[in-house]
């Protein structure tokens, strides 16, 4: 078997005329040297350097493989440099996976943070409809890091990066009624959340059934005693909160995809809908890859700008509830 090695001392005896000369630049001994140009003439099946009385030039054979010899070399320089550029930062590709409603709501002021300290990074992002594609995704290697739901039974690293909340959205025109969602002080709030069991009569604004969002609100409703009514179910999780200002139906979204001069209602459900949201890799993450997950840990932001103090600490309480979950490997 050839070896890279064996390629560059071919070489450096070609370029340099001879194998005492090609030893002292290599910083080996001329036997060592001469053996292993032996070994590689016996893989490649005849002799690659005529040995003249005063010089070394190569054979017909040795000049065939000669150029390859180099380009071998070429590579693997190319190959040592970029991985000494992605580790200083400098260049290099991360493969991104997360779900619809994390690069709807999460990931964009991040990836532009990001994007402004690591120009020359490429971020190459996958998106999934449910947390167990990603986590599938990851499994079957095609990321170097996922953001999203924590996963079930998952034994690889793990970065906590709090628990977003969720809010229900409904028409701006919403009828105040005793018991009932009430006029809004502002987006992403109110004085008192409104009970999910009080909207049990209503159609709802669902999700498509591949969306892992359909779960979210089947269990939420589930919780507060009854099933949910479908009025209109979307794949797009970008248009629940617009179908539900609308006047489809309430939704129950991510307060971190609900944009800014939103007008619809948006008020807090109780009981309160939360996840927690995670950085999860196959093995312990390379440099680039912790970069990233260490920005994205400073940077992301689970509540909206304009939630008030008690929602942030609710979240707050939660994500610190949420302790035994595995951080090996970022550090």
């Amino acid at each position: 078997m050839t070896t890279l090695r064996q390629f560059e001392y071919l070489v450096t005896v070609v370029d340099t005329g001879s194998f005492t000369r090609a030893a002292e630049l290599l910083h080996v001994t001329q036997p060592a040297l001469s053996h292993q140009v032996r070994a590689l003439e016996k893989a490649v099946g005849g002799p690659l350097l005529e040995r003249l009385p005063r010089a070394v030039r190569p054979t017909p054979m040795g000049r065939a493989v000669l150029p390859h010899a180099r380009a071998a070399l070429a590579d693997a320089e190319r190959l040592r440099a970029a991985a000494l550029s992605a580790a200083g930062l400098a260049g290099g590709e991360l493969e991104l996976a997360t779900v619809y409603s994390v690069s709807l709501g999460l990931l964009p002021p991040v990836l532009r943070a990001w994007r402004a300290a690591h120009p020359e990074v490429r971020i190459r992002l996958r998106e999934f409809a449910h947390t167990e594609d990603l986590r599938a995704a990851m499994t079957a290697g095609q990321a170097d890091v996922a953001v999203g739901p924590l996963p079930t039974g998952w034994e690889g690293p793990i970065r906590e990066l709090g628990v977003e909340e969720f809010v229900l959205v409904l028409p701006a025109d919403e009828p105040d009624e005793p018991g009932g969602p009430g006029r809004p002080d502002g987006p992403g709030g109110s004085d008192a959340p409104v009970p999910l069991a009080a909207l049990a009569g209503r159609d709802w604004v669902h999700y498509a059934p591949g969306n892992g969002l359909a779960d979210v609100l089947d269990a939420a409703c589930a919780e507060a005693g009854f099933r949910p009514g479908v009025a209109v179910r979307t794949e797009q999780t970008a248009a629940a909160p617009l179908l539900a200002a609308a006047g489809l139906g309430p939704a129950l979204v991510p307060a971190n995809i609900v944009p800014p001069g939103f007008d619809g209602l948006v008020r807090r459900p109780e009981p309160p809908v939360r996840r927690p949201l995670v950085a999860y890799t196959r093995t312990r993450p390379d440099a680039l890859t912790t970069a990233f997950v260490e920005l994205l840990s400073r940077r992301v932001r689970l509540l909206p700008d304009g939630s008030d103090g008690g929602s942030a600490g609710g979240v707050e309480g939660a994500a610190a509830g949420s302790a035994d979950v595995p951080t090996d490997g970022f550090s």
